[in-house]
């Protein structure tokens, strides 16, 4: 009998300990989903107090602004919405162009109620590197111009098309003062140290233009080719070059003939450009550069209201038929075309009322032809987007700006050139684009316009904002290659070093 109580009483005991056993998991379980839950914000209605390090927990909540985060790649500032980090959680990455903006991939400062900015550092040169080949002359002891007063006017005409060192080097300048554009995406600062990017600023494709001709029978040095040897001198003299050996400077050089002796020798360094035409990869590539647009000479075509219907002319060029490289398809097309009645191919220059002739005909027409000249690129690309005219790219060889985030196939054609020189391929290919498909390529023409306008000040995503943003976009790849190319820089040589650097034995016989 007091062996059966005993066991009854067993019973009892494992029966509650089960049960307190059970109800313990239970509740905690419960209790690590629901921290869970509200570390990723689902659960928001607890009071902040209730919980163990509640300044963690509103970070995710919404309550406060995400900062100070820093990035892994520099000092650079990437700032996104909060929509963005949220549609960042759901795909793992962040759509480049969203709600009429470009965010910038990657690490970096978190913080909602800014912009994106990166730090430049910009040497004082003397005025005769920029401002001063304009006609501008310092006051005092500043090399540069008060751009909020005194902006030197640049030359018009062809020397427009690059002039983005112009507009680049106002907005650095332009961002050292108060009240500055609020699309401000880039800051000036004073400590090399500090910068993202060390920016060269001399008007390398002006400088080109107006002193880069030599002229017959002369053998003195052009002044365009003295002003490149002083800039190297320069340059390579400077604690900043030497500590990086340039890899971390951005120079421009946009003019395909601009920098033609000083890019031998300044090549580690980021080139913004307008295409690789005339330079070897060793000197220039797309993993290395910047391809930024040109300043379109056809002013914008505001309230456009034409129609598929409206535009006459099926396909219209306008310009140098008779080219060298690259740019003999232009003869071949223009024996393909000049006969036929709604096409328009004809030579056309910037002289006499050139331009005007140009923007009456490409705003008539639904499609324009940009093909390979000299070099890949050319400024009537972003006439034809300008115009809202339907570009057709001939050239295999084009790099265009920003198409890392910009998908050109939604608004542009492109032929190959051995298909583009066929009998009847490119014009039976143009006409078989239904008005559909037109329209919405016309539409979205207009909804990308802005990428290519230039503006002082600066405005959100023009020009000027897209083309710091591709800069921004290189900096983490050369900070990379900056890091590792100093893994080694402590150690003592090697012994195949050593070895090397030892005189191989001379033959006594």
């Amino acid at each position: 009998m007091a062996e059966r109580n005993a066991s009854s009483s067993i019973k009892v005991v494992f029966r509650k300990s089960s049960v307190l056993f059970f109800t313990t998991t239970s509740i905690l379980f419960l209790m690590s989903w629901f921290f869970v839950l509200r570390s990723t914000g689902r659960v928001r209605f607890i009071d902040h107090k209730l919980l163990p390090n509640s300044k963690l927990f509103s970070t995710f909540d919404g309550s406060s602004n995400l900062q100070n985060v820093e990035s892994a790649f520099w000092n650079r500032a990437i700032l996104v919405d909060s929509e963005d980090v949220e549609a960042a959680g759901e795909s793992g990455t962040i759509n480049p162009i969203e709600k009429g903006k470009v965010v910038q991939h990657g690490g970096g400062k978190c913080n909602r109620n800014d912009e994106l900015v990166l730090k430049v550092f910009m040497y004082d040169l003397p005025p005769e590197f920029h401002f001063g080949l304009l006609g501008w002359k310092p006051s005092g002891n500043s090399v540069w111009p008060d751009v909020r007063s005194n902006i030197p006017g640049y030359p018009g005409g062809l020397n427009l098309q690059h002039s983005i060192e112009f507009w680049l080097t106002l907005d650095i300048l332009a961002s050292e003062f108060p009240h500055s554009s609020k699309a401000r995406t880039v800051i000036r600062v004073r400590n090399s140290s500090e910068a993202d990017i060390i920016f060269v600023p001399f008007f390398s494709s002006l400088s080109y233009n107006r002193f880069g001709r030599v002229k017959s029978n002369d053998k003195k040095k052009t002044m365009n080719k003295l002003l490149q040897e002083e800039l190297v001198k320069y340059l390579t003299a400077q604690e900043e070059w030497k500590r990086s050996g340039g890899k971390d400077h951005l120079i421009l050089a946009h003019h395909p003939n601009s920098m033609l002796e000083a890019r031998m020798k300044l090549w580690p360094a980021t080139f913004i450009l307008s295409d690789f035409g005339r330079y070897p990869t060793s000197i220039a590539n797309v993993e290395k550069d910047v391809i930024a647009p040109y300043k379109h000479l056809i002013s914008s075509y505001v309230n456009d209201n034409s129609t598929f219907d409206s535009r006459p002319t099926l396909l219209y060029f306008q310009g140098a038929i008779y080219r060298k490289d690259g740019g003999l398809a232009r003869q071949e097309l223009f024996y393909l075309l000049k006969d036929e009645k709604d096409a328009h191919f004809s030579f056309g220059s910037i002289q006499n009322d050139g331009i005007e002739k140009a923007t009456e005909g490409m705003r008539a027409s639904k499609f324009c032809l940009n093909v390979a000249g000299d070099t890949p690129s050319s400024n009537r690309l972003f006439d034809a987007i300008a115009s809202h005219c339907v570009p057709v790219i001939i050239s295999d060889a084009i790099e265009l700006p920003y198409e890392d985030v910009l998908d050109y196939s939604e608004f542009c054609i492109f032929v190959r050139t051995s298909d583009a020189i066929k009998e009847n391929y490119l014009i039976n290919l143009i006409r078989g684009i239904g008005k559909e498909e037109w329209t919405q390529m016309w539409n979205k023409l207009k909804e990308v316009e802005h990428f290519f306008e230039f503006h002082f000040p600066s405005k959100e995503n023009d020009a000027v904002h897209m083309i710091w943003q591709a800069v921004a976009r290189k900096v983490p790849a050369l900070k990379l290659k900056f890091n590792r190319s100093k893994r080694f820089s402590r150690s003592p040589p090697s012994l195949d070093t050593e070895l090397k650097s030892i005189p191989a034995p001379r033959n006594f016989w």
